[in-house]
């Protein structure tokens, strides 16, 4: 193998090079040809511009609601360590935490936590007042959050970019920005998965009054 072979097989990727080799790039094909040392960086750049692209939010709010998310999150972990399992999900920043806490307190302390992010609007505090969730229950979760998911798309009613699904403990959380018969499909459609205890709406009406939180 030549001397030249050898330093095209290691050349070193650095994160600069990657983010100039990105602005020159023209398309994903190319990306893939030119960039395999830097996977790892140019995928999360695509995949943040992607949903960025395809959600109802403005970009600056759908940046906005993930800071938020982190800055919870990072927050809980530290004021209130082992007594709070959560999960924190912003939407227009309407913030839904949901998981376990150790005693009611905890459960106020951290709805109080979390309105003091700034931009916060209004917490949805869904915490439940129990141990932390077992693995099996967390994966459950998973499974179900994924077959919501998938039957929104395999029924086709909606753009199911518009509608945020969230499993805690077998109950269906949705967010979103939709109207009145989007709200009603994606409810019934969760309402159909065979697991599902409960469906609980948390979703926006734009140009009508924002609704309170509906179980259904």
């Amino acid at each position: 193998m030549n001397s030249s072979a050898n330093r095209v097989a290691t050349r070193t990727f650095t994160p600069a090079r990657c983010a100039r080799l990105v602005l020159l790039a023209g398309s994903l094909s190319a990306l893939a040809a030119l960039l395999q040392g830097c996977l790892p960086v140019v995928a999360a750049g695509v995949g943040t511009a992607a949903v960025v692209a395809a959600d109802r939010r403005q970009p600056d709010t759908v940046l906005g609601d993930q800071r938020i998310e982190l800055t919870a999150g990072n927050r809980l972990g530290e004021r209130l360590k082992d007594q709070i399992h959560a999960n924190v999900t912003s939407f227009n920043y309407t913030v839904l935490v949901t998981g376990e806490a150790a005693t009611e307190q905890v459960k106020a302390e951290a709805e109080k936590i979390v309105a003091s992010v700034p931009s916060v609007k209004n917490v949805v505090n869904e915490l439940q007042v129990a141990g932390a969730s077992s693995l099996a229950s967390r994966s459950n979760d998973t499974y179900l959050t994924g077959r919501v998911k998938a039957a929104y798309v395999a029924a086709g009613k909606f753009d199911v970019t518009a509608v945020k699904v969230v499993t805690e403990a077998a109950v269906v959380y949705l967010m979103g920005s939709v109207n009145q018969r989007e709200a009603e499909d994606a409810t019934e459609i969760a309402r159909g998965i065979s697991g599902v205890r409960k469906v609980v709406r948390i979703f926006e009406y734009p140009g009508a009054a924002a609704a309170a939180p509906a179980s259904k």
